[in-house]
């Protein structure tokens, strides 16, 4: 799918700049005028500069609740522990008490992600030696099993907002890049699989038009089903992934991060027939929303481009509406990415 994989590396980087925004911070601009060869030593240099800066603010401690033998009061007693020790004549107390700690799972993660990531062969020394200087700062932090974690369970709070990038960074290695060999050892694939860069290439095109067209509306907006009783029962949700707006017109884009941007059979290339079903019923849908007030409802299907032959280019109008199908080059340098993606906006919005 990559012709110059040096080219897509940094522009992963961009991608990820848009996606979290803490990117742009001036600590992380040395990153984007780095060359790297793998996606290993980008994320490793990106985990290793965001940690640095945390390490600067202060590792996130919470209370977690200990159980231990003392010979002091604290917390709490725990009668049952303490009158076992009474009679192993042991003169310490059984408490309960909360110890404020930076053992807690946000910093687990980093440590067991910075870990795995000192073991792999693709990672520059260089690299290394920046994310070994930062765990000397993780001692009394313990490593977990990655695929334990609960990622859909974590919460951030103000008083951790700091750790939310770095832990989706950390996702992005463990469950999107992580693959467990049969001794049981960890190493990286590649790249990250469709799923994961589907994700991060719909919300890279989201936030670029959030930061780069202030003058549209632009979200991930739900959208009703025109239903003539309003009854909707088990009906799925329709989730756009990227919808613009502005004036009486709107335009909704479907992402697609695939490896093969056509279905083939009988060496015939055709549309993926699920996608164009799926936004030719979010165009009429939010079309039958907007009622009889002037309005214009287009849809996209946004593929990212492949290094095939036959790439979809077509504009189709059904029954009222633009429905196009496009794709975006990502092997090239960004300047020409975001052209790219402003000429959409031109072609739509006249912006």
């Amino acid at each position: 799918m990559i012709k110059d994989k040096s080219i897509f590396i940094k522009n992963i980087y961009y991608m990820l700049s848009y996606a979290f925004t803490t990117l742009n911070q001036s600590n992380f601009e040395n990153v984007a005028k780095e060359e790297f060869e793998n996606m290993h030593n980008l994320l490793a240099s990106i985990l290793a500069k965001g940690i640095g800066q945390q390490l600067k603010q202060g590792l996130y401690r919470e209370y977690l609740n200990k159980k231990e033998n003392i010979v002091v009061m604290r917390g709490k007693i725990d009668m049952p522990g303490t009158i076992k020790n009474k009679i192993a004549r042991q003169q310490v107390l059984s408490c309960d008490y909360d110890d404020l700690s930076e053992n807690n799972l946000l910093n687990q993660i980093l440590k067991t992600t910075v870990m795995i990531l000192l073991r792999l062969s693709k990672v520059d020394s260089e690299h290394k030696d920046a994310l070994k200087k930062e765990m000397l700062f993780f001692s009394n932090v313990d490593t977990i099993e990655p695929t334990s974690i609960r990622w859909t369970a974590i919460r951030f709070c103000r008083n951790n907002q700091t750790y939310r990038m770095l832990i989706s960074i950390c996702q992005l290695i463990l469950e999107g890049m992580l693959l467990t060999t049969e001794e049981g050892e960890y190493k990286l694939a590649s790249f990250v699989d469709e799923q994961r860069m589907c994700r991060l290439y719909e919300k890279f095109i989201l936030e670029y038009y959030i930061k780069e067209f202030p003058m549209l509306s632009a979200s991930a907006s739900q959208i009703p089903w025109a239903l003539d009783d309003g009854i909707g029962t088990m009906l799925p949700v329709m989730q756009s992934d990227i919808t613009l707006s502005h004036g009486e017109r709107v335009l909704i884009i479907d992402a697609k991060y695939y490896s093969h941007t056509t279905q083939v059979q009988y060496n015939v290339h055709t549309l993926h027939s699920n996608n164009l079903y799926q936004i030719f019923a979010y165009v009429k849908n939010k079309d039958a929303q907007l009622g009889s007030k002037p309005h214009e409802v287009s849809g996209m299907l946004l593929y990212a481009r492949t290094d095939e032959t036959i790439q979809p280019d077509n504009i189709y109008q059904m029954s009222g509406n633009k429905i196009s199908v496009k794709t975006l080059d990502l092997n090239c340098e960004f300047p020409e990415i975001a052209a790219q993606l402003n000429l959409i906006t031109r072609e739509h919005f006249g912006i």
